[in-house]
This record gives C-alpha cells, sequence and structure tokens, in this order.
C-alpha cells in the first residue's frame, strides 16, 4: 500500500505553514450533546477525534468538562493542538499517527469523531480506520462519519487516482486539499455495516447562488452505534 494513500503530506504543509481552525464543526457539537452518554459525569466520557488537525473541536469537548484524545498524521498540527491546551490549561492526549493504526486500547471510548478526516484516505484505508474505530469503541459508544459526497461539484474536476481517490481537482470549494475520496451511499453504507447500527444517515446539499458558475457542496453525515 503506497503512504499517500494513508496520509497525503499536503496537510503537514499546511499545519506547518500556520494553517489551522481555532473553533469547533457545529455538526460536531450537535453530535457530542446529542450522543454523549447522559448518566456519566463527563470527565469519565472519553471522546476521540480521528484526523484532529489542530484541535478545534477537542477544545470545545475539553472546555465541556469531557475527557479528550486525539490524533492527526501531522505533527505540526498535533504540536499545535498540544500548545494551544497547555495555554488554556486544559488536559487532552495528542498523539502522531495514521488513522488504520490507533494507539489506543479496545473498548476504550465512549464517542468518536471524524469530520472530513477520512475522506482524504482510498477506501481501504478507511475499511481499516473504520475497524480500528469500532476496535476502540466501547459496545453501544457512538460514531460520526463525515465524508464528502460524490455530488460534489468538485468531483467533476479532478481526476480519478487509485484505491477510488480522486486526485488534483481544480474547482469548487475542495480545491488545494489534495487527495479525497467523494463517497456516493453505497460506500458510506458499506463502510458501517457488521458491527454497526446507523442511527442517522444525512446528505446535506449547498447551492451558491451568487457565482455565476454552478457551485454544490455536499456532504455526507453519518452517525452510528456499535452494538458488539
Amino acid at each position: 500500500m503506497s503512504e499517500t494513500l494513508t496520509f497525503d503530506p499536503i496537510w503537514e504543509e499546511k499545519y506547518s505553514q500556520g494553517h489551522s481552525q481555532r473553533y469547533p464543526w457545529d455538526a460536531v457539537v450537535s453530535f457530542v450533546f446529542r450522543h454523549y452518554p447522559h448518566h456519566k459525569p463527563r470527565h469519565e466520557v472519553r471522546i476521540l477525534e480521528v484526523g484532529c488537525g489542530t484541535g478545534s473541536n477537542l477544545w470545545f469537548a475539553a472546555r465541556e468538562g469531557f475527557c479528550v484524545s486525539g490524533i492527526d498524521a501531522s505533527h505540526s498540527a498535533v504540536k499545535y493542538a498540544q500548545k494551544r491546551f497547555a495555554e488554556d490549561n486544559l488536559t487532552g492526549d495528542f498523539r502522531t499517527g495514521t488513522f488504520n493504526q490507533l494507539p489506543f486500547e479496545n473498548n476504550y471510548f465512549d464517542l468518536v469523531i471524524d469530520r472530513g478526516a477520512i475522506t482524504c484516505c482510498g477506501l481501504s484505508v478507511a475499511q481499516q480506520t473504520v475497524a480500528e474505530i469500532r476496535r476502540v469503541l466501547q459496545t453501544g459508544g457512538k460514531f460520526f462519519f463525515n465524508p464528502y459526497s460524490d455530488r460534489h461539484s468538485s468531483y467533476v474536476s479532478g481526476r480519478p487516482g487509485s484505491d477510488g481517490l480522486t486526485l488534483d481537482i481544480s474547482a469548487g470549494t475542495l480545491v488545494g486539499v489534495g487527495q479525497i475520496c467523494l463517497y456516493g451511499r453505497r460506500e458510506v453504507e458499506s463502510l458501517l455495516t457488521d458491527a454497526w447500527k446507523m442511527l442517522s444517515l444525512q446528505h446535506l446539499e449547498i447551492v451558491e447562488q451568487i457565482q455565476p458558475q454552478y457551485m454544490l457542496h455536499a456532504e455526507w453525515r453519518a452517525i452510528s452505534e456499535k452494538v458488539y
């Protein structure tokens, strides 16, 4: 398996040059508050983000009292997240590594978040990653999976690569993201079979009305529960 299927070095380049996000995605905030186990004290609820970047989603969760961990293949992103947490007197376990080899014990987390990270890997790596997520989730734990859709305008502007990837995107909101896998419903559901119960599957489309060129942003939001 080629290294670029596991991690596109464009992200280390971006983060090393100062790319960051300070605030959490609204979809992640909603997922956490709706699906964390409310019978537990928040400090006992363990949340993992796969592809945590500079830690904005986990920064929110830590401020709300949850126990957070994050993994990203970019050393610069992890270093930024660690520095921000230290400055804000927050606790978080941040590690550098690939998504398909999670350095965490079995049945450990209550929630796992993927906000547009697994979609940057090929389909075979995504399958391995979801298997790892199932391993580290407790039974009854919830997984938020948020890949981009093959109805996205950027899809047709790229060229097909190996393992389901689209390369060299030249138009739309995904310009400059490097390799990316854009999912149809069949691909989403195929990742979340067997030991998963699908709780919610949403397809979101936003159409830009001002630009003269038709532009559609499209993504999936899937929430699944580990059943065994």
